[in-house]
């Protein structure tokens, strides 16, 4: 054995008798507080989170949906971000902002601005009318006596929706509910629409839904949507301000005085090819994928 190996040993063996000289007289404080941690009662697990309807939520959504049912007439902005899949990887986000005017029970424009074509579109419960400012061109086709029957026609027969469609529906809570799985209360918020705000999640059909709705005047702030069964989890936020309910608006409001002067087309889908008259410029249809 060497020399510095000799000293190595020594030193090793001396540290090992202090350590067990001072654990000789510390050992009895470890037992006793080892014994004081295991006289502690354990404390009882949180409770699972169970899925379903929880009253305070579904209070919260029946007193937004019963104010939008109860009102005659709204004004309001709806400013609306969806993502959509990019070549890249992350998605895009377009936005588009709508100026909405309804008249319950059959009428209801429309004025959209955003990462696209502008578009307008106006109900007065016997016609409806989509027009592009930008090309000048308008669709014009019979409708329903309701506005709930409107949207669908419209959708039917255009592929034209409104996803702010929910809020403006004669009883906005039927279509929440048919569909109800999940609901739960999350808390206030300070941040959105410069209110006071009661959040609520829900699940509707596959989608699912986090809503801000204001704690004093019962009117929706913010929506965001994901649907379920979309593997990419795409993100669609709704912004809603500047409401005004049970105002007076002029019937003139829902009818388009340029009509006569734009150039007419088919009231169909933009993929229809077959359809009659002028085919929809490209830019009338939804972006691309990037």
């Amino acid at each position: 054995m060497t020399y510095a190996k000799f000293l190595c040993c020594l030193t090793v063996s001396a540290l090992g008798l202090c350590l067990m000289a001072t654990g000789h007289t510390q050992q009895p404080e470890k037992t006793q507080h080892t014994a004081k941690v295991a006289a502690r009662p354990a404390k009882a697990a949180a409770p699972a989170f169970q899925p379903g309807l929880e009253p305070r939520a579904i209070d919260v959504l029946k007193a937004a949906c019963a104010r939008l049912a109860s009102a005659r007439s709204m004004t309001f902005t709806a400013v609306v971000s969806y993502e959509s899949p990019s070549r890249l990887g992350p998605p895009l986000v377009y936005s588009t902002r709508s100026e909405v005017t309804l008249q319950r029970p059959d009428k209801l424009k429309v004025i959209t601005l955003g990462d696209g074509p502008p578009s307008e579109f106006y109900y007065d419960g016997k016609a409806m009318m989509a027009f592009s400012p930008t090309d000048n061109l308008v669709a014009v086709a019979d409708a329903p006596p309701t506005i709930d029957a409107a949207l669908k026609a419209a959708f039917d027969s255009a592929a034209i929706y409104f996803p702010f469609s929910d809020v403006i529906v004669a009883d906005p809570y039927k279509d929440i509910a048919d569909g109800l799985k999940v609901a739960f209360y999350i808390g206030q918020s300070r941040v959105v629409g410069d209110t006071t705000t009661d959040m609520v999640a829900y699940i509707t059909g596959d989608v699912f839904v986090q809503i801000w709705i204001g704690a004093q005047d019962k009117l929706p702030r913010r929506v965001y949507a994901v649907y379920l069964n979309d593997r990419a989890r795409l993100r669609h936020v709704l912004e809603l301000s500047n409401w005004q309910l049970d105002v007076t608006i002029p019937a003139d409001n829902f009818v388009l005085a340029k009509a006569a002067d734009a150039a007419h087309i088919a009231f169909a889908r933009p993929d229809a090819s077959e359809a009659p008259g002028m085919k929809p410029p490209p830019r009338m249809k939804p972006p691309k994928t990037q």
